[in-house]
């Protein structure tokens, strides 16, 4: 089995290729023909397959690098929190024990809460700490 990552490929001596945006391009075409020949059921070790898997680590790395995905701030995944939850700000001020108008600061990310109302913040909306720490 051939074990060639997109890395290994950018790195090696002998290649001096990067991906470029043509590359990406073309990988993303092969992998729109390729899908609908490989199933769930398809050996991994079939041609068409390893082709698949070489095509989207292409995919990836290239959007890795040029459309990174930073984390989510504090007052996004509270909004998506509320929503899932579909509590009110209202609501949320009541439990975690301040004001509304504290809580629309925090949605809107003009103020950071306490320790103590990020602890309450973090168990009503059941959100992990390195989140509502910033990690």
């Amino acid at each position: 089995m051939i074990k060639l990552t997109v890395k290994q490929f950018n790195n090696s001596s002998d290649m001096e290729t990067k991906i470029t945006e043509a590359i990406y391009e073309t990988a993303l075409a092969r992998i729109e023909e390729l899908l609908p020949m490989v199933t769930d059921d398809t050996p991994k070790y079939d041609q068409k397959a390893i082709e698949l898997k070489i095509m989207s680590d292409i995919v990836i790395e290239y959007e890795e690098c040029h459309f990174p995905i930073g984390n989510p701030s504090l007052a996004d995944v509270m909004k998506m929190k509320l929503e899932q939850e579909a509590m009110s700000q209202r609501a949320l001020a009541k439990k975690i024990g301040v004001s509304p108008s504290r809580v629309c600061e925090y949605l809107s990310g003009k103020s950071e809460p306490t320790l103590k109302i990020a602890r309450s913040i973090s168990k009503e909306l059941n959100i992990e700490p390195s989140i509502i720490l910033g990690l």
